[in-house]
């Protein structure tokens, strides 16, 4: 005899329907969070729990910290919306998506300066931890072919780059067994020169990573003049170590603000470029892009040919289904801004960073490591203050929603401790007088306290000080 399933409500449906939201009785008993619920519940019901729960996440427009888009046109928020369901991989059942991300990689390509009489080629990414995982691995199979050609080991590849790259290139070397070489920071300078990297570079140097707009301050390494000690390097003992930029952050700033500054494909050993859609070219998180020259620069057996969903899909990348809603969120803001329009964007953007800055500085107790005039993110620091860290300074600007981060700079350079602030779309001129509002009150709060005493710097942790 069949026995009919047991009812996961006790109420009738018109009751379940009709109660309150918050009168429910799934509101008001414990919900399991590490297991499944034996039973089902309203859909109503379940977004309230889980709404709710999320309101103890900072606001994201409030995020100083982050470089990640946080606010996008309500258009493309549509759109997004209506392709979620789109699997980026699936290229054949989704013909029109691959296409529109086929033009965008053309038109980073063409952004960047790829040269016109060649053929570069790119692909899309989650962000650019992938992109960059996608050029390293590339860098070190061209680097191998040139050394097998050469009849010479390829067991030992080094990669050259800067102690303040961000951690996916320390993933990488160690994932691809690459030795990492780091140029040492240094007090007062958080950026390679080229003279450092000479003397970090050998034949077994499988490319050497300059960062445009930098995690620590935001500043721009010096890409051309790293390229033309490299170009004469090479001239001189005949090896062919070629030039990666990261450009994760200053990908989509410095081609409207700084157009003549050659950083990109301008310079011949700049072999690959990997940029960040969700940072600067303003798309919601995640979506990456690395472009190569030419298609020499990929080695063809890094490339997978799948007979997948009916058609040959050639696709190198490490992650596999994604939805496409970022891929056409980035093409909606090619489309919908123009080159005109990412300039305006990114000259207002550098106008608060500037002016947020400068009056920073005017306050008294902060050193200005940056300014913001590479892309809209500056750090600054303390002078020589007894009454406070920026540690303390920064958990003190959270009660008012602001998160800033507070961190040590680089090895070498780690007794100095600083705060980054990063200016997004979004963030007004208004919002930035509320924060220098709420940091002068900060200030203010600490300047009236005592100075430290020795067991309580030791209950903080170390008290760095950039005297």
């Amino acid at each position: 005899m069949l026995k009919h399933p047991k009812k996961t409500c006790e109420m009738s449906e018109e009751e379940c329907v009709l109660q309150p939201v918050y009168g429910r009785r799934a509101l008001s008993e414990p919900v399991p969070k590490y297991e499944l619920p034996e039973h089902e519940m309203a859909a109503q019901t379940a977004y309230e729990l889980i709404h709710d729960e999320l309101m103890l996440d900072g606001n994201a427009r409030l995020n100083l910290a982050t470089f990640v888009t946080t606010w996008m046109e309500p258009e493309a928020e549509r759109l997004m919306t209506e392709t979620f369901s789109k699997n980026m991989i699936d290229k054949d059942e989704y013909p029109q998506t691959a296409m529109i991300e086929e033009r965008c990689i053309s038109i980073v390509a063409r952004l960047f300066n790829a040269p016109q009489d060649g053929n570069a080629i790119g692909a899309s990414a989650i962000g650019s931890s992938e992109a960059i995982m996608l050029a390293g691995m590339a860098l070190k199979w061209k680097w191998r072919q040139r050394r097998q050609s050469q009849e010479k080991p390829a067991d030992r590849p080094n990669m050259v780059m800067g102690g303040n790259v961000q951690v996916v290139w320390e993933k990488f070397c160690r994932y691809w067994e690459v030795e990492p070489r780091y140029v040492p920071m240094e007090r007062g300078r958080y950026i390679i020169t080229p003279e450092e990297v000479l003397k970090l570079v050998d034949e077994n140097t499988i490319g050497v990573v300059a960062i445009l707009g930098t995690t620590y301050t935001g500043e721009f390494e010096p890409v051309e003049q790293v390229h033309d000690a490299l170009v004469r390097q090479n001239a001189d003992t005949g090896w062919e170590v070629p030039l990666h930029v990261d450009a994760a952050s200053g990908g989509f700033v410095a081609p409207f603000l700084d157009p003549d500054l050659k950083w990109d494909f301008r310079l011949p050993l700049v072999k690959s470029i990997n940029v960040s859609g969700h940072k600067y070219g303003l798309v919601y998180p995640g979506v990456g892009w690395v472009v190569w020259r030419d298609e020499a620069e990929l080695p063809a057996d890094l490339i997978f040919h799948v007979n997948y969903l009916g058609g040959d899909m050639p696709t190198f990348t490490l992650n596999f289904s994604r939805p496409g809603n970022q891929v056409v969120a980035q093409y909606y803001n090619f489309l919908r801004l123009g080159r005109l329009g990412y300039t305006r964007i990114m000259e207002a953007m550098r106008d608060t960073a500037m002016y947020l800055s400068s009056e920073v500085a005017k306050l008294g107790p902060f050193e200005l490591i940056s300014d913001g005039s590479a892309i809209p993110v500056f750090a600054f620091a303390l002078k020589c203050c007894d009454h406070f860290t920026v540690f303390d300074l920064s958990e003190k600007l959270r009660e008012r929603g602001w998160q800033v981060p507070a961190y040590t700079m680089p090895p070498n350079a780690e007794e100095v401790a600083v705060l980054r602030v990063c200016i997004r779309e979004g963030f007004s001129r208004d919002m930035a007088e509320m924060f220098l509002a709420d940091l002068r009150k900060a200030v203010e709060y600490f300047e009236k306290r005592p100075a430290y005493q020795p067991e309580q710097t030791v209950k903080r942790g170390k008290v760095y000080k950039h005297c």
